[in-house]
């Protein structure tokens, strides 16, 4: 489903990374870890067209989407959440997952000025998706709140369904878990399981070894830039070389 082909990428004459390749399958959960500064998010960045590789290429199935622009790559079916909870603040919980589906409208600026039949009709039908989005993520109950004032675990999983809501092939989550207390993760970890089961290829970067442990079909870790090792989790756990960068036991 996504393959990265010996992407590097230099800011200056810092290498944050350094001929990165591997391929997350479809149906997927793949988790990506490292120690801080491995350059997990710089990864992320590229992937998502927030970023420009110095050298290397990405493919999403066999389409090369390198120096896609971040809305292409949404139209594509590829969409991300991060680190930090990015929401519209004033508007409702309802109306941020709205956002999600507006990108695939069809209506054009003089449909929605003039609220054309066209345009209510799609507005209705976005409506009742966003509102079945956050029903699947355990949210609906919470619809017309202030997305401003929902505690951080909740921002996590609005962020979540807007991305959802965008009908992805693939999701790209950045540290989901930071921030969230242990029932929380739990709530996670099956929302995680419930994405993959309903189509979605999902690829997380998490600091949460009990987390990716669990939920990952395969894990990449990077370390100084470089890809130091993949696998299962179980040939994760077991590599010295990880245990050593990583893990810090002996």
């Amino acid at each position: 489903m996504l393959r990265l082909s010996g992407i590097t990428k230099m800011f200056g004459g810092l290498t944050a990374l350094e001929d990165v390749s591997f391929c997350v399958e479809d149906g997927s959960i793949t988790g990506v870890i490292g120690p801080n500064g491995a350059g997990k998010t710089t990864l992320f960045n590229i992937v998502t067209g927030l970023y420009t590789q110095t050298a290397g290429e990405v493919y999403l199935g066999e389409k090369k989407i390198s120096f896609l622009k971040t809305e292409e790559l949404a139209g594509l079916g590829l969409v991300r959440t991060f680190q930090n909870v990015e929401l519209f603040g004033q508007m409702t919980v309802l109306e941020n997952v709205m956002v999600g589906l507006h990108t695939g409208s069809k209506s054009g600026i003089f449909s929605c000025a003039f609220k054309l039949p066209g345009h209510i009709k799609e507005e209705k039908y976005i409506r009742e998706k966003s509102m079945e989005w956050l029903k699947f993520t355990g949210m609906a109950d919470l619809a017309d709140m202030k997305a401003g004032n929902l505690p951080f675990g909740k921002g996590r999983l609005l962020e979540i369904s807007r991305a959802l809501a965008a009908r992805p092939r693939v999701i790209l989550m950045d540290e989901p878990a930071a921030g969230l207390n242990s029932r929380e993760t739990a709530e996670l970890a099956l929302l995680i399981r419930k994405i993959r089961k309903s189509g979605v290829t999902v690829t997380l970067v998490e600091h949460d070894m009990d987390l990716v442990m669990d939920i990952c079909d395969s894990i990449v870790v990077l370390n100084l830039g470089k890809k130091l090792a993949e696998g299962t989790p179980r040939q994760i756990q077991e590599n010295p070389a990880v245990i050593s960068a990583y893990l810090g036991e002996g």
